[in-house]
């Protein structure tokens, strides 16, 4: 017998041949394909991959040490030997800028990092368990939440005290429950799935059920609201470092060079102009790409 076979239809003879399944593309793939349709969010993407590997890169494509004073060139005008010009005290503006990615983004990284740690486990355990627990722990997260994110991070860097470390603490902790309530009302969502159902059926473990049923498909929204949390906590750690409960001098951070600009603002603004430029692209990048994941993780867009 052949392999191919011939049937009529009419006076058409139609050749059958053998259907090769299409190779199934990942999850990551699909969503990258998604994402790169978004220019505004691979624009954002880009930039911040270019501040992060500055940031690494620090010592090798820094033209000074961002400590190193020159008091007798305090406040020089761009040049070649300083594109950037100098401070009040002679270092160089652009090295400082350099560096001071490294504390802004490891602030803003960090901190966010320990919020949704700790949000995720308290999600997690309302959503799942519900009943009592649940009504106890989101009754703790209105009284949480009843106090303003920024004056509860300035409260608890004063009570810690002012240095990098406290500043990443007290963000954190001010951010748990947004991850708290967005992981509780996602695991109530997929805690109803038929997966889910199938796991209890055959006597699978809580925690397997919690850690391979439930949390991975709870991630899409958890990522998103991290991208978009980064960029807040990088406003916050700048903030905290402008009103000197941040980073502290002469340690170079973006926020910090504001505030040590602010009172030269009449005659020499760009002091305090550059740092808060790599504020606002910094932030601006990591809410468009935000966005632009939000986009590529809804399952409802599959173009």
């Amino acid at each position: 017998m052949q392999n191919e076979e011939y049937a009529k239809k009419g006076d058409v003879r139609v050749k059958d041949k053998e259907v090769k399944p299409q190779k199934r593309r990942s999850r990551l793939f699909e969503i990258w394909r998604r994402l790169k349709k978004n220019k505004l969010a691979v624009a954002g993407l880009i930039f911040l991959l270019v501040v992060v590997a500055v940031a690494i890169l620090a010592p090798i494509i820094a033209p000074y040490s961002p400590l190193q004073q020159d008091p007798s060139n305090a406040f020089a005008p761009s040049s070649l030997a300083h594109l950037l010009g100098t401070d009040k005290l002679g270092r160089d503006i652009l090295s400082r800028l350099i560096f001071g990615a490294r504390q802004s983004l490891l602030l803003g990284v960090v901190s966010i990092a320990i919020a949704a740690a700790i949000g995720i486990i308290i999600g997690v355990i309302a959503g799942f368990y519900g009943g009592w627990l649940d009504i106890l722990l989101m009754r703790i997260l209105d009284i949480y939440q009843s106090v303003p994110m920024f004056l509860l991070c300035v409260t608890l860097a004063a009570i810690l005290g002012a240095s990098l470390t406290n500043a990443i603490i007290a963000i954190g902790i001010s951010n748990v429950p947004v991850y708290a309530r967005i992981t509780r009302a996602t695991v109530l969502t997929v805690r109803q799935s038929e997966y889910v159902e199938a796991a209890r059926a055959i006597d699978a473990s809580t925690r397997r059920t919690i850690f391979v049923h439930i949390l991975p498909n709870c991630l899409a929204p958890i990522i998103v609201e991290v991208t978009m949390g980064i960029a807040s906590a990088v406003l916050a750690g700048a903030a905290l470092s402008f009103i000197g409960l941040g980073v502290q001098p002469p340690t170079p951070e973006w926020g910090a060079m504001v505030s040590e600009g602010r009172n030269f603002m009449r005659q020499h603004p760009t002091i305090a102009l550059y740092p808060g430029l790599c504020i606002m692209a910094t932030v601006l990048s990591f809410n468009l790409l935000g966005d632009g994941l939000r986009d590529a993780l809804d399952p409802r867009l599959k173009n």
